[in-house]
């Protein structure tokens, strides 16, 4: 039989299970300094504050943004419809005849010379018309600009051609004695090569819309030696 309660030899409990005093003055009776307390109250308080509402004025800011997104698209879509419908062309620049009636060096190597050429203006599309405001043409021998001419303003319609004769004369332009002398030998072997080059600003219409940019045409032309040199070949092309 289990041993009395009561008796001596009676269940104790284990010595882990007895408590031990604590002596005053040991960590575990130390209450936490009061700043942690506050500390970590202050963090809490913090933590459960309510957020800030959004400002009006950035609301209205996104908007705007969005706004402005959505019509930069709108026209991105519209300026493509439109250039598939239209299918816009720059206008083009042709040469139908050229006279070289004149070339004369000089000792000095300065040169003296007279071209004309019969320029072709054509406007190949269906939907736009054009106004040249600015026409600018230049003369070359080798990057050695010769002459300059002016072509007065004009308005094509679409499908329209224009002829316009330039005059280009070269009076006493210096030449390098290279370029001279190089010159010389083209007139003998009756074979003269100019370039023309033009810097020209249209304006193009559609409907109500209209906008302006420059081209810059460029024919390499052959010419017979003068005084009845004419057009023997030529290679024009558009730049814009």
């Amino acid at each position: 039989m289990p041993p009395h309660r009561s008796s001596p030899y009676g269940l104790r409990p284990p010595k882990s299970a007895t408590t031990t005093p604590m002596k005053p003055g040991s960590p575990a009776l130390q209450a936490p300094p009061l700043s942690e307390f506050y500390d970590s109250r202050t963090r809490m308080q913090r933590l459960l504050q309510p957020r800030h509402k959004t400002s009006p004025l950035i609301w209205c800011g996104a908007v705007v943004c969005v706004v402005f997104s959505l019509l930069l698209i709108l026209a991105g879509v519209i300026t493509l419809i439109i250039f598939l419908v239209v299918k816009p062309r720059n206008p083009s620049l042709d040469l139908t005849a050229a006279s070289l009636n004149t070339i004369y060096i000089d000792s000095s190597t300065y040169l003296n010379s007279d071209f004309t050429f019969l320029a072709n203006f054509s406007n190949p599309n269906h939907k736009i018309d054009f106004t040249f405001e600015y026409l600018g043409v230049e003369l070359y021998f080798h990057d050695r600009i010769i002459a300059v001419q002016a072509v007065q303003p004009f308005a094509q319609r679409t499908g329209e051609s224009r002829l316009e004769s330039v005059h280009m004369v070269s009076s006493e332009v210096p030449l390098p004695p290279g370029l001279a002398l190089q010159l010389q030998q083209q007139v003998r072997s009756n074979s003269v090569v100019y370039s023309i080059r033009g810097t020209f600003k249209v304006k193009a219409s559609l409907g109500a819309g209209h906008f302006s940019y420059w081209i810059y045409p460029r024919c390499d032309v052959e010419l017979s030696a003068p005084p009845n040199g004419v057009l023997v070949a030529k290679r024009c092309r558009m730049k814009s």
